[in-house]
């Protein structure tokens, strides 16, 4: 082995041991137990955070960082200061009109999507529908909103954006969060990203919790937050429930039930497969058109074009 291949190997492992050692602190601070634990402030996820989108961590420590941060909980100012971080990688693309829409990235297991069915309804009204994705993340193991977009015929105010295009920084960690095979604090992150800086936002919640977590974090990103209590924590009504809309500093809560406009669509309670969900949304039932018209009719109510749900 020649001096020079000697002292290459050399340089790289030193570089690559300091980037290491950088970046020890961020898991001492998260992942030491519940007696040393601190949050990081602000900038100091910033920091973090750019250090693992640069790939300047080991993977090793990246999945330690994320499962520490996720056992000690995460703070406000953390997913803030995270958030602004991924704001310095994300490509935009503004698009007028639309509405961002916040589905999980673990996919939807029993029932199929609901908005290739709605956005006819929304088009009259000018509005166009943004959404993004990526390959499936942990830890529901669900059908993606990619591969909905990627195998079905979408209508022209449906805009998708795939995440290795527009963010690829995150969607190179997909292998990672895959390996860890558990929720991480990006699965809170990752369903709103600004990318067509809509105005609106609409996002899918199941737990109370994060429905607070998420009002903290987005109400000063748009100018309306509307988060739908709704089906496997997607912005998607299938049946009775809460939703929550923030505007001018104020939280509304609505409450609505497709039962009580006649529509009785019975959900499943079985996993169903891709080539299932392509199916049901390719010949819906009459009840599945029901319900995404209806679902179109709560956005625009909500958004102000229409003065009833009927």
């Amino acid at each position: 082995m020649s001096r020079t291949l000697i002292h290459i190997i050399f340089k790289t492992s030193t570089f690559l041991y300091n980037l290491s050692m950088n970046f020890l602190p961020y898991i001492k601070a998260v992942g030491t137990g519940k007696k040393r634990n601190r949050d990081l402030n602000k900038d100091e996820m910033k920091i973090a955070m750019r250090a693992i989108l640069n790939s300047e961590v080991a993977p090793e420590q990246v999945s330690a960082f994320l499962l520490g941060w996720r056992v000690k909980g995460e703070s406000i100012d953390e997913f803030k200061g995270a958030i602004e971080a991924f704001d310095e990688f994300i490509k935009p693309h503004p698009i007028a009109n639309s509405i961002e829409f916040g589905y999980p990235y673990d996919g939807k297991v029993k029932n199929p999507y609901l908005f290739p069915l709605m956005a006819k309804y929304l088009k009259p009204y000018g509005i166009q529908l943004s959404f993004h994705g990526d390959v499936l993340q942990p830890a529901k193991g669900g059908v993606t909103l990619k591969e909905i977009c990627t195998h079905t015929s979408l209508e022209e105010n449906i805009h998708f954006f795939d995440r290795a295009t527009y963010f690829k920084e995150l969607h190179q960690l997909s292998q990672i969060r895959n390996t860890l095979g558990i929720r991480s604090s990006f699965n809170t992150l990752e369903k709103l990203l600004g990318i067509s800086q809509s105005d609106t936002a609409i996002i899918g919640a199941f737990h109370k919790p994060f429905i607070d977590k998420y009002i903290e974090l987005f109400k000063d990103r748009y100018k309306k937050l509307i988060i739908v209590k709704g089906n496997e924590g997607t912005p998607e009504i299938f049946s009775k429930c809460s939703i929550f809309m923030v505007e001018n500093a104020k939280v509304e809560e609505i409450k609505v039930d497709p039962k009580a406009l006649g529509i009785d669509y019975e959900k499943s309670w079985k996993p169903i497969t891709l080539e299932e969900s392509l199916t049901m949304i390719k010949n819906p039932s009459n009840e599945l058109e029901k319900l995404a018209e209806f679902n179109a009719k709560v956005i625009l109510f909500l958004m102000n074009k229409t003065k009833t749900l009927i």
